[in-house]
């Protein structure tokens, strides 16, 4: 079965860094799309950043996090991340992974419902 386990959230100062992990089993990070998402108190889930594997270099970032993360990945390892950094207390939330599997196009899915597979979500606070 395909999982998805999130990991790295916690405390940070504004203008600190996290690096959060998203590692899959049950399938290889092939033909797919995969996405971080992040749903802060009160607000709806947004997306903050998705690549696909036939997208070749890009990733798309929300314009609200373009130019402090950046989503690396390890196919080696079944693994994306989200190396965020310069954070800001309007980042906080809880953060998600989540998977479109047999995604053969280059560009991400416009909608979430495209994402079959969630995380359980790792919290990320940004406070003084």
């Amino acid at each position: 079965q395909l999982q998805l386990v999130e990991s790295g959230g916690g405390v940070v100062q504004p203008g600190g860094s996290l690096r959060l992990s998203c590692a899959a089993s049950g399938f290889t990070l092939d033909n797919y799309a995969i996405g971080w998402f992040r749903q802060a108190p009160g607000k709806e889930r947004e997306g903050v950043a998705c690549m696909t594997s036939n997208g070749g270099a890009n990733t798309n970032y929300a314009d609200s996090v373009k130019g402090r993360f950046t989503m690396p990945r390890s196919n080696a390892k079944n693994s994306v991340y989200l190396q965020m950094n310069s954070l800001k207390p309007e980042d906080t939330g809880v953060y998600f992974c989540a998977v479109a599997a047999a995604w053969y196009g280059a560009n991400c899915p416009r909608t979430e419902l495209s994402f079959g597979s969630w995380g359980q979500g790792t919290q990320v606070t940004v406070s003084s």
